[in-house]
């Protein structure tokens, strides 16, 4: 008995509750029907009776004017029924919105954790669908796209060091064309750079960090890297045609026998680094910071250099036929045996003849890059200048 009290008082409470509710019920009903009878019976004739102000007019016509404040009470009410519907409606929808927002995040975040998870297998396959899984979801989820860039740029830190480190990395002093290219010998970090190089494209934060990385002969044709930091990092014969990289940080390095034919370099800073026997056919290099920069070998016609500083850069032997170093800074650059044609523009004090600018005819049209050698096969020919 003393265990069945609490239960039988539990049930009487719902009872007692339930029939509130079904009182409550019951009275509003019976005080909604009064409500609609005053409103249909009693208002149309109290509206019609004050405005006749005492006039008198036959039964038939009392009853027609009766009947049009009932026709439009009664549209009234219509009205005001279908808004009621529609608010209901609205509401409805914006809760059925909600709800399938929360589901697609928990279905994002769900990928997300898979994709993440898969980057940690020791298998390249699971680890290269983990990396495109969370291209995927950075194309499809703009909240997503500044973390998994995040990802993206520490997953290539960790993994592609420089110097290298572990076994199966090349030696650091390996020569280059020994070396076999990026998607080859590491297909996930290649995968990793690529979908950097497209999502930066749309990117909000400032800064991302690529810097003391391994990235020789690395496939960056035609991808985005603006304001990244790529410190230190050697690039050597990495592949960069038509590449942005405006207001990148190249401080300290190595773009030996790059390929950065049409890049954009607008404004980048490419202090101290070594850029020896590498192609820039008509870069835009306007504005950019070559100080200390060796530039030994490199192909710079038909660049637009205007506005950049090549303060004690080395140019030897450089070609700058079709160059425009009109608004550029060559203070202390050192100049023997560059290459110079009729199109070479030079600052308007510049004695090219002092620096030991060789005169020479113009190249003519570049060749197109369909015509060059693939990046699997590129071989870099040897360099002429020593360090």
């Amino acid at each position: 008995m003393e265990m069945g009290d609490p239960a039988r008082g539990r049930r009487a409470r719902r009872g007692r509750s339930v029939k509130r509710r079904a009182a409550a019920t019951l009275l509003a009903g019976a005080v909604g029907l009064v409500i609609l009878g005053t409103m249909f019976v009693v208002v149309p004739g109290v509206v019609v009776d004050h405005d006749l102000a005492g006039a008198s007019v036959a039964a038939q016509d009392r009853l027609k004017a009766v009947n049009d404040v009932r026709t439009t009470l009664l549209q009234l009410v219509g009205g005001l029924v279908v808004l009621f519907g529609a608010h209901a409606t609205w509401r409805q929808l914006r809760v059925s919105q909600d709800g399938l927002r929360a589901t697609q995040e928990g279905y994002v975040t769900d990928r997300f954790s898979r994709a993440v998870d898969q980057l940690g297998s020791d298998k390249l396959d699971v680890r290269i669908g983990g990396l495109h899984a969370l291209w995927r979801i950075a194309e499809q989820s703009a909240r997503d796209r500044e973390a998994i860039i995040s990802i993206q740029a520490a997953y290539l830190r960790t993994h592609l060091p420089w110097p290298p480190a572990g076994a199966e990395a090349p030696a650091a002093d390996v020569p280059i064309n020994d070396i076999a290219p990026l998607e080859t010998r590491a297909a996930d970090a290649q995968v990793a750079l690529t979908a950097l190089g497209v999502l930066c494209r749309h990117r909000e934060q400032s800064w991302v960090n690529l810097s003391i990385t391994d990235l020789r002969r690395a496939d960056c044709d035609g991808l985005w890297f603006p304001e990244v930091n790529f410190d230190r990092a050697c690039m050597e014969a990495a592949g960069l045609y038509h590449a942005n990289l405006t207001q990148a940080s190249l401080v300290s390095v190595n773009l030996r026998h790059a390929d950065l034919t049409t890049a954009i370099l607008r404004r980048a800073r490419c202090v101290l680094a070594d850029l020896r026997a590498a192609k820039l056919v008509e870069a835009d290099l306007r504005d950019a910071d070559f100080t200390g920069t060796d530039l030994r070998e490199a192909n710079l016609r038909k660049a637009d250099a205007h506005g950049a500083v090549f303060h004690r850069a080395d140019l030897r032997m450089a070609d700058l036929r079709g160059t425009d170093l009109s608004t550029a800074d060559l203070a202390e650059a050192r100049l023997t045996g560059a290459l110079a044609s009729e199109h070479t523009r030079w600052p308007a004090d510049f004695d090219r003849t002092a620096a030991g600018v060789v005169d020479t005819d113009d190249p003519g049209p570049e060749p197109s890059p369909l015509l060059q050698p693939p990046g699997m096969t590129w071989q870099a020919p040897p360099l002429r200048s020593t360090p």
